[in-house]
């Protein structure tokens, strides 16, 4: 047998950091606030990189053992060219023959452009700005907030089959919400997560947890007779950090709530015992956004 090589898997984060390394010409570490499972869209996702002006100098990202030398950098992102007289056969790298970094003089606002136009359609770079040099997104995030939104319809969605799910079932809004307010607080949340997390400790907090409906009806929807009027449902959660795929557990618990097949005395003893077959299913990935991250 053959051992082959396993595709690698294409990220959000992978094709961020390429694109900047392609416009800072020089190696750098991309350090996300917050992971997202696949299919999961993001708003306000934040991340964060450090770049110097000089190619010779080493990149510093935050955080202990970042430290990047620019003769590390791999192929993919370094194209090579002829060297004029450092030597016969010599090549050199863009990061020597140009030089590397994004000098603060040339503006943000010109990173920001400069990255999109290395990231593919499903990838936008929305804002950039300079930070104190010990900023951390991992370690300064104070809140975060997720949606996730339903189409509650007897028609499925077309134009927003990517970023809502479809439930056909007419769903309690009103009893949706009082569950949600059971899980806003401190509590442990090791019922609501997924197995193998991989926390310490699965304590959390919630902010807020509500739930919305908004019409989902439009000029061009064409509506048959006895036909319910179509709804958009979102649920909105704000809280300190969330374990995996905690906030679609929370998604998916709601979404039974609201079929009257999980009731408010089953969540309280889900969060009491900590048992995951006491919370509903997880919800698919699509119906969830990460809005907004705040720091410290």
């Amino acid at each position: 047998t053959v051992d082959r090589p396993r595709a690698e898997l294409r990220t959000v984060q992978s094709v961020v950091e390429r694109a900047v390394r392609l416009a800072v010409r020089q190696p750098i570490n991309l350090i996300g606030s917050s992971r997202t499972d696949s299919g999961v869209h993001a708003r306000g996702q934040v991340c964060a990189f450090s770049t110097v002006e000089r190619a010779d100098a080493a990149v510093q990202g935050p955080g202990p053992d970042r430290s990047i030398a620019p003769e590390a950098a791999d192929s993919a992102t370094a194209a090579s060219a002829e060297s004029d007289g450092g030597g016969e056969g010599k090549r050199l790298t863009n990061f020597e023959r140009f030089g590397g970094g994004w000098p603060v003089e040339r503006g943000v606002d010109a990173l920001v452009r400069a990255v999109n136009a290395r990231l593919p359609s499903d990838v936008l770079v929305r804002s950039c700005e300079h930070v104190r040099d010990d900023f951390n997104p991992i370690a300064d995030t104070q809140r975060k907030a997720y949606s996730y939104t339903i189409w509650n319809s007897q028609r499925r969605p077309l134009w927003e089959r990517r970023s809502a799910l479809h439930v056909w079932h007419e769903l309690d809004v009103e009893r949706m919400s009082r569950v949600a307010q059971l899980l806003v607080g401190e509590h442990d949340f090791a019922g609501f997560a997924a197995a193998g997390h991989g926390r310490v400790t699965t304590v959390r907090t919630l902010f807020a947890c509500t739930v919305r409906a908004e019409s989902g009806d439009s000029p061009h929807f064409h509506r048959v007779p006895g036909e319910r009027p179509p709804r958009r449902i979102i649920i909105d959660v704000v809280g300190s950090g969330f374990l995996w795929n905690m906030v679609r557990i929370i998604a998916g618990t709601l979404l039974e709530a609201g079929k009257a097949k999980i009731g408010p005395d089953r969540v309280v003893r889900a969060l009491r015992t900590g048992e995951r077959n006491l919370a509903g299913p997880t919800a698919p990935p699509h119906g969830l956004c990460l809005e907004w991250i705040e720091f410290a």
